[in-house]
């Protein structure tokens, strides 16, 4: 009976970690890029590489990586002048993007900070 327990037991963590890695869909130079930016802005402590490392990880557990990349996107397109960045910065569909991307940094940042 304890040779099946073993198995058992390392089929359900094999199973735990397949689960887990579908819904980290983030690339890890991703999430070091958003980390460098954080701790850029906050703070080069090892408390802060803590925080943003959370932070990271929470837009992560709400934003599917494809949403992330497309309202960092737009808002990087927002810091830009001329005419031709004005689809960026007009539309429901822009605006929602962004809104949603601020709403999981706004969650990252109760939940890390």
């Amino acid at each position: 009976m304890r040779r099946a327990a073993i198995p058992t037991a390392l089929l359900a963590v094999w199973a735990g970690s397949a689960g887990a890695q579908s819904v980290n869909d983030y690339p890890t130079n991703a999430r070091a890029d958003y980390v460098f930016v954080c701790m850029a802005t906050n703070g080069q402590t090892r408390d802060m590489l803590d925080k943003c490392s959370c932070a990271i990880d929470q837009i992560a557990s709400i934003l599917p990586y494809d949403d992330y990349v497309r309202a960092e996107t737009v808002m990087r397109m927002r810091q830009t002048s001329g005419e031709r960045t004005a689809l960026f910065r007009q539309g429901q569909q822009v605006n929602d993007m962004v809104a949603s991307y601020r709403r999981a940094e706004a969650e990252a940042e109760i939940m890390c900070f």
